[in-house]
Parts: structure tokens; C-alpha cells; sequence
């Protein structure tokens, strides 16, 4: 067993030049003895954004505080505290901090191409 103070972990700005605002700490994963899925914890900043993009794994994701937008080929989406999304594989997305605080949410992904880090 594990147990962590998930707070107490260091976040890092995401550098992909199409994502503004983003940090992300890994919470959970493969290097932790997580064998077959990751816990990260994103932070949006008001007004930021993540890439908009797709890729063939899935994940869910957990909104813990702030307001947000998901944004889909079928269209956007609110987001807020304690709302649940599931990206399919193959599903284009986008998550928007749409509040005056920062969007806060956990992203569960399968261990492998999600977890690579450049």
C-alpha cells in the first residue's frame, strides 16, 4: 500500500504550446507501483485551457472546485464540482476554466502511450 498527501505534491506548467494556464502533478502511476492506471491532478487557471485534441485511450475525470467547459465535436459542455466525465478513446476534447478561481480536477488514464512523459 501507498498513501500520499496528494497535496503535498509538486505541480509542473504544461508545456504543450497549445494548452495556457495548465499544471499538472502525478499523483498515482507506474513509478509509484500503480500497475495499471494513473492519477494526476490537473490545475486550470481562469481563462486557461488544455489542448484540444484526441487520442486512442480513454479517461475519467473528476472535477473537484472551479467551473469549467468541456469542449466537443458535439458540442460544450458546464463542468463544476463533483461532476464526472468519461473520455471515450478516440473523443476530441478540450477542458476550459470558464471561472473566476482555478478549474481543479483528477484525470485517471491506463498506464502505457497516456503515461509517457516527453
Amino acid at each position: 500500500m501507498l498513501l500520499i498527501d496528494a497535496l503535498q505534491e509538486e505541480a509542473a506548467q504544461v508545456q504543450a504550446p497549445e494548452a495556457s494556464g495548465v499544471s499538472l502533478a502525478w499523483l498515482l502511476d507506474e513509478r509509484r507501483g500503480a500497475p495499471h492506471f494513473a492519477m494526476r491532478r490537473f490545475t486550470v487557471a481562469p481563462g486557461g485551457y488544455t489542448p484540444l485534441h484526441r487520442h486512442e485511450w480513454e479517461h475519467e475525470v473528476y472535477i473537484l472546485s472551479g467551473k469549467g467547459v468541456l469542449v466537443t465535436e458535439e458540442g460544450d459542455h458546464p463542468l463544476e464540482a463533483e461532476s464526472a466525465v468519461l473520455v471515450a478513446p478516440g473523443e476530441k476534447h478540450q477542458f476550459r476554466c470558464s471561472g473566476e478561481e482555478p478549474l481543479v480536477f483528477l484525470c485517471l488514464v491506463p498506464n502505457g502511450p497516456a503515461t509517457e512523459r516527453g
